[in-house]
């Protein structure tokens, strides 16, 4: 179960990584999010005509979205240089003076995770942003000295899951906070189509929307199961994906139609079956179902609770009555039951 799993993982893996070519490289290609690229094509159309730097963007929203992509098309609208990095791997202060120093007038800066800075790194980020200086400790003790270095003017484009866990000291210097939503079923639809074209393969519409409902609104996702559907295709001796073998390759997949895959039903049948319907703790889940509780706060949760399945409350997690029917559970306030045990009690009526 483990490699179905990282099928609807909305993280990055190396497949993702290896096919860079079902990503979009400019507004044009890009499908969804229209707000923000309407948005975005404006200040990036000002910071041209005013022959400056763009203001720093923060980019937050679940994983699988596009931030990353839309970094670097960003960067290519600009016209200008990006150098890439990722939170985790800036250990050092040094490591961060270093990167901002090489970068040339009006170069994007992206960092993904930037909310897992250490706050020594931040503390350098501040005059970056804000005064484009950094000051750099030279020596030890009494015979140290600060050296203030003047920066070229640049964007930091910063990436986040957890806008929570940002300092507020960081978020507020961002001028453009933007925010990633789940995508519409018919624009991941657009996509499967696209991506469908790009790896050389043709789909129906309605094997497309299939994919679209069954792709946790993310298209990292949809991308993904689209390759694996068309593995089943190509064994199959189909000139064509449809809808049945897309049903049947995603059934054989684990991954149900609405898109939640074992670990999504563990979650919400523990809950029920263990806990009421909650409300219930996160930690107290996470040992329950055997998971991190970073990753079902960071994936598995931002997913249930948009499609209505589960509730965060003061209290808990709770789990909402559409997850008892998706689930084929009959729904009480006091409990539940199985649908087909009530039949049986009721004599089938």
């Amino acid at each position: 179960m483990e490699n179905i799993s990282k099928l609807t993982s909305a993280q990055k893996l190396h497949e993702d990584e290896d096919d860079r070519s079902l990503r979009p490289s400019n507004f044009r290609e890009f499908i969804g999010q229209t707000k923000i690229i309407d948005n975005l094509k404006v200040f990036i159309q000002s910071a041209k005509i005013r022959k400056q730097s763009l203001d720093h963007v923060l980019l937050a929203g679940p994983p699988g979205l596009g931030k990353t992509t839309l970094a670097f098309i960003t960067a290519r609208e600009l016209g200008v240089n990006i150098k890439a990095t990722s939170a985790p791997i800036i250990d050092k202060s040094g490591d961060m003076a270093s990167i901002l120093t090489a970068l040339e007038e009006n170069d994007v800066l992206f960092i993904d995770e930037i909310h897992r800075l250490s706050p020594a790194i931040e503390e350098i980020l501040y005059p970056a942003m804000e005064d484009r200086s950094i000051d750099i400790i030279i020596g030890q003790g009494i015979g140290a000295k600060s050296i203030k270095i003047d920066l070229a003017p640049f964007t930091l484009i910063g990436a986040t899951t957890r806008t929570g866990l940002l300092t507020s000291a960081l978020r507020d210097r961002f001028g453009i906070p933007l925010r990633l939503n789940y995508y519409e079923y018919e624009d991941l639809r657009q996509i499967v189509k696209r991506s469908a074209g790009i790896i050389h393969s043709s789909i129906k519409d309605d094997a497309a929307m299939e994919l679209a409902k069954r792709s946790r609104r993310t298209p990292r996702i949809v991308n993904r199961l689209l390759k694996r559907v068309a593995d089943f295709a190509l064994v199959g001796g189909l000139k064509e994906i449809d809808i049945k073998i897309t049903k049947y390759a995603l059934d054989k997949l684990d991954i149900d139609s609405a898109g939640l895959d074992d670990m999504d039903r563990k979650i919400l049948r523990t809950i029920i079956e263990n806990y009421n319907g909650g409300p219930v703790g996160l930690k107290t889940i996470a040992i329950s179902v055997g998971e991190e509780t970073d990753t079902i706060e960071d994936f598995y949760e931002p997913f249930l609770v948009q499609s209505g399945l589960l509730n965060r409350t003061p209290r808990g997690r709770e789990v909402s009555k559409s997850a008892y029917d998706h689930l084929g559970i009959k729904y009480f306030k006091s409990g539940y039951e199985d649908k087909e045990q009530s039949l049986f009690e009721n004599g089938g009526e």
